[in-house]
């Protein structure tokens, strides 16, 4: 086998509690990806559809990605090309770059015969994020890699917890055609906060771990606050309060800021509800004026998929 093409789905991180230690993967958003390898030793990207991104190894999250993975090998005569088929867009908040980074990593460990486990490639992954936003950040890349919800217990040493996924939970996203960088979006938070908030954040990221594993859904809802990020971030994202008010009077368990925005994400249990959320969303943003994507989608508890082999 020389060549796979796989699904690399978004994700969504933060999860309101959980600031750069949470994440989940949704589960019909993402991009598509070719990976093969070549007889011509290096890295190669060698097409990009659906964004203006470079095409330069060292420039492109995947392409770096998998030089990180082949150094570790120590590996300097394998060949690889990738082809990028870009469906999530760059700064939407719903990990454009952890897809493209996750899925070259998977797609080349499927390739030469799996030497490193799904949780090792993480690793790898975060130097693409590196490159994106400036910091090796792994909320997006691990449930991308390894499914459903995932927690970053520690960075040093990295230690990557894969989470229970209750079956009805579902996740409705709004996106603004608006792009808010990684790198803009961290540059307005404090660098310092204080002992009561963190003992609330704490309070609320154990809660929400708990509601998981529970499948408690009202513990969930309640856990699903940000005293520390949202109220700095939100004011990037137009009419962020009411799509929050609209999707928990529609019976949304909580709502809350993917990523570094500008998507809005919601959790709410079964299908319907997930439906009825995205139409009071839908609702708030025609008044704005702005383009906007809706995506309604169950939890991805696989992570990266082969499409064809």
């Amino acid at each position: 086998m020389n060549s796979v093409k796989l699904f690399s789905p978004a994700t969504v991180a933060n999860l309101s509690c959980g600031f750069d230690v949470l994440g989940c993967c949704l589960d019909n958003v993402g991009d598509e990806m070719i990976i093969s390898l070549v007889a011509e030793k290096g890295v190669r990207i060698t097409k990009i559809d659906g964004a203006d991104l470079p095409m330069e190894t060292h420039k492109n999250v995947a392409g770096v990605a998998v030089e990180a993975l082949l150094d570790q090998l120590g590996d300097e005569t394998t060949g690889v090309e990738v082809e990028i088929y870009k469906k999530i867009k760059a700064g939407s908040g719903i990990g454009s770059s952890a897809a493209s980074s996750a899925g070259a990593v998977w797609g080349v460990n499927h390739l030469l015969g799996y030497p490193f486990s799904n949780k090792q490639l993480v690793a790898f992954a975060m130097e693409g994020e590196k490159l994106a936003s400036g910091n090796a950040h792994a909320d997006n890349v691990a449930p991308a890699l390894l499914g459903g919800f995932t927690l970053v217990r520690s960075y040093t040493p990295l230690d990557i917890l894969k989470l229970h996924t209750p079956d009805d939970l579902m996740m409705t996203v709004i996106h603004p055609q608006i792009e808010v960088k990684t790198s803009d979006s961290r540059s307005v938070i404090k660098p310092n906060i204080t002992l009561k908030k963190a003992i609330h954040q704490w309070g609320n990221l154990g809660g929400f771990i708990s509601g998981l594993y529970t499948e408690d859904y009202d513990l969930i809802g309640r856990s699903l606050e940000d005293v520390i990020v949202e109220p700095l971030r939100s004011i990037l994202i137009p009419e962020f309060q009411r799509v929050k008010n609209a999707a928990l009077a529609h019976g949304a368990l909580g709502c809350g800021i993917s990523g570094s925005g500008p998507s809005i994400f919601t959790l709410s249990k079964g299908e319907a509800t997930a439906r009825n959320v995205a139409d009071a969303i839908r609702e708030v943003y025609q008044t704005t004026g702005l383009d906007f994507d809706i995506h309604i989608s169950k939890i991805n508890s696989e992570g990266v998929r082969i499409i064809r082999s």
